[in-house]
């Protein structure tokens, strides 16, 4: 009768182990498009010239909003009966403009000029993250993502100010980027639609340290000497639908 038991305690057990186990353990790629905002802040810059006092520029919060393509590769790992750890990395293929803004002289230095046509881009956002998942059944999966995130923000600059003395002001160097850390959050779903092949649908959300970008401009034919800065920073939101392929 014991042995009875037992046999029948195991076989429970191996079914249960069988149910549990699911199709997204293992190495996975997959592709995604949907709606993405970025909001860049801290947008307020200073300009100094040898010789001339400090000019203050105020400039509000800007938004790039667009379609991303977003292609990622990772590994599910079993964990628990029904939960896996994953592991992923994705990279972002399009860049995400702000339409062009103006910054206005905030103080006496600047004269009240304006500095017009400045924009900035968002672009090479790559994401390094741990996902832990709930098996919900063997085709269906929920997870949440949280990692590391860089994104490089290239700021272009106006080529020309307000009245004088900034009216004849050209920029002469290269419009300047930089990159910038954070991390990343986000929530997910998955579902097997047939052997191999799944849908998925997420919501990530990034946050970035500032970065300080900085272009040196002159006067039409004279040598450049004006240096523009500031120290923007960018949050990004981010909703995704797509397919993938589980190896």
């Amino acid at each position: 009768m014991k042995k009875k038991l037992l046999v029948a305690s195991l076989l429970a057990l191996a079914g249960t182990g069988a149910m549990a186990q699911s199709a997204f353990e293992g190495f996975y790629g997959q592709v995604g498009t949907g709606y993405e905002n970025n909001e860049f802040s801290g947008l307020n810059s200073t300009g100094t010239a040898p010789g001339t006092p400090t000019d203050a520029w105020a400039a509000g919060n800007q938004n790039a909003n667009g379609l991303p393509i977003v292609a990622g590769l990772g590994f599910n790992l079993a964990v628990a009966p029904s939960w896996l750890l994953g592991l992923g990395v994705d990279y972002s293929f399009l860049n995400q403009k702000s339409s062009n803004y103006n910054s206005t002289g905030a103080n006496a230095a600047a004269n009240g000029a304006t500095l017009n046509g400045s924009n900035l881009e968002a672009s090479n956002r790559i994401n390094v993250f741990l996902a832990p998942g709930y098996v919900i059944d063997k085709d269906k999966l929920a997870y949440f993502k949280v990692g590391y995130s860089s994104v490089t923000i290239k700021q272009t600059m106006p080529n020309q100010a307000g009245p004088a003395p900034f009216t004849n002001l050209r920029w002469n160097t290269t419009n300047p980027s930089s990159t910038a850390s954070g991390y990343i959050l986000g929530l997910g779903y998955k579902q097997m639609i047939t052997t191999g092949i799944y849908g998925f649908a997420e919501g990530n959300y990034m946050n970035y340290s500032s970065t300080n970008i900085s272009s040196v401009g002159g006067a039409v034919g004279q040598a450049a000497n004006y240096n523009l800065s500031n120290s923007p920073r960018l949050s990004t939101m981010q909703l995704l639908v797509g397919v993938g392929y589980k190896f």
